[in-house]
């Protein structure tokens, strides 16, 4: 039975916002825009609405304001799941993940804005942000019932596809992480050319922390991009008659490519907020669906236990 065409808009309604406000705290960042509401929250240089806009206080209030409307999305997008289809077993554990870390980005996100925090700490909240991401685009597509319409419940994934998965997944995890870190200790021009620090001296060793962050998270996209390219080479030769697998990892290994272009692109045009922003959206696209992946995997247990 198809679901209420109301709870299909809600659950395109949160996953469009949940992926507005990875995109506004990523503006925040690249935009050094932080504290655009001064050592204040959750009120504005100490007013519910500020008075004074400028562009700082603008990007911060309209993130917050965001955060707090898709917030009211979210919660009212996991109690109607629970109650219309809490029968499917991952329903209240992908609505749990979704209010928690949604709730764990917000706190960390207060935190640095009452009394900071390293860049260490900050890194991660891009990162917080993306799983409750996923988790509410996985519910979205339970809504839709994605899975019907690619036969998930067929689905067979072997053991070396299976453990592929994973491991990229919690490998991508690394990535944005070290992504992050580069924006966060202001390291994303230290390196002047690309794909090394210096073209002119390519096996010169970083010379400082920054220099480490950034080449350290330019080597850990080319692996990524590595490892995606021989899983979607072994989808391709094996799973041809499961399309929801075969197109699934050739759209991975399309989202990883440019999402290594757009950083190249960040480099080259010296921070363009255009093509930063999209170096943000392809990232948090590419770990929905690894997300959704490791839902299939789930499915696929289950479906050789029966």
């Amino acid at each position: 039975m198809q679901h209420s065409k109301y709870l299909k808009w809600l659950a395109v309604a949160a996953t469009i916002g949940m992926l507005l406000i990875l995109l506004g705290g990523a503006l925040v960042t690249k935009t050094d825009s932080g504290l655009g509401c001064g050592r204040n929250w959750p009120d504005c240089n100490g007013s519910l609405i500020p008075k004074e806009i400028t562009t700082e206080v603008l990007i911060e209030f309209s993130h917050r304001a965001v955060t707090g409307s898709v917030s009211i999305l979210i919660v009212l997008l996991v109690a109607w799941t629970w109650r219309t289809l809490g029968h499917i077993r991952e329903v209240k554990f992908l609505g749990f993940l979704a209010i928690f870390f949604l709730v764990a980005q917000a706190l960390i996100g207060a935190a640095q804005v009452l009394w900071g925090q390293g860049d260490f700490i900050l890194a991660l909240h891009f990162g917080i942000s993306l799983i409750s991401f996923a988790a509410v685009l996985l519910l979205a597509l339970i809504v839709f019932e994605v899975d019907r319409k690619f036969d998930a419940d067929k689905v067979y994934i072997g053991k070396t596809l299976k453990w592929n998965i994973i491991g990229v997944t919690l490998y991508s995890y690394i990535v944005v992480y070290t992504g992050a870190l580069v924006r966060h200790t202001d390291s994303s021009l230290v390196c002047p050319d690309w794909p090394f620090c210096r073209n002119s001296s390519p096996a010169e060793l970083p010379r400082n922390m920054y220099e480490w962050v950034q080449m350290g998270h330019r080597f850990a996209v080319l692996l990524i991009v590595i490892w995606i390219a021989y899983i979607t080479w072994h989808v391709v030769k094996h799973y041809k008659n499961q399309a929801v697998l075969y197109w699934g990892w050739i759209l991975a290994f399309g989202l990883v490519i440019v999402q290594a272009l757009a950083g190249m692109l960040v480099v080259i045009t010296r921070l363009n907020l255009f093509v930063a922003l999209l170096h943000s959206l392809f990232i948090s696209i590419l770990f929905g669906l690894f997300c959704y992946m490791i839902l299939l995997v789930s499915r696929s247990n289950l479906n050789q236990r029966q």
